[in-house]
């Protein structure tokens, strides 16, 4: 990426739905300006997907702090309203070591359990996809999970390479012409 096409995402406020009142308004921030909830991120991530593995939270803590660089990869976003978390996501370089020709990849999305179904995660999902086609990139990846496929897939992600690394894992992409 050409740095002079490097951007941050600014704050952005998504509303509720007409008529729902559970689809509350909620924030999307990016991390370097709301630095106070690092530690809520880093935990989240951990527990979602590194504290089985045997890794330790130190290590997390140290990976997200690498978003609060003033370079475009990596950034975390979170979403909020006001000071109470609700979720996050990160666009990052690689997600998947077997392919590091693939990049960036949006990764670690983790929405609050009590907060799901209230359209964050896809916010999340589509503002970090926003924010690396803003910055010129050919195309955009993530890892899924076979049961997380579908909520992808219906919003415009596509199977780039099935089974990777393991057995009902895929690669996803979507181009910068999907937005």
């Amino acid at each position: 990426m050409r740095p002079d096409l490097l951007h941050r995402p600014t704050p952005e406020t998504h509303d509720a739905a007409a008529g729902n009142p559970a689809l509350s308004a909620f924030t999307i921030s990016d991390l370097r300006e709301r630095r106070d909830f690092v530690d809520t991120v880093a935990d989240r991530i951990w527990r979602a997907f590194w504290k089985e593995e045997g890794h330790p939270l130190s290590l997390l803590a140290g990976l997200v702090r690498q978003s609060l660089g003033s370079g475009f990869i990596p950034t975390a976003l979170v979403a909020h309203e006001g000071d109470r978390f609700l979720g996050t996501v990160s666009l990052i370089a690689c997600d998947e070591e077997s392919r590091p020709q693939y990049t960036p990849w949006i990764a670690a999305l983790w929405v609050e359990p009590e907060d799901r179904e209230r359209g964050i995660g896809e916010a999340l999902v589509e503002r970090a996809f926003q924010a690396a086609c803003r910055d010129g990139v050919p195309r955009v990846y993530l890892l899924s999970a076979e049961r997380r496929r579908a909520f992808y897939e219906k919003r415009g992600w596509r199977v780039h390479e099935e089974n990777v690394p393991r057995n009902g894992v895929h690669v996803l992409i979507r181009d910068p012409d999907q937005v």
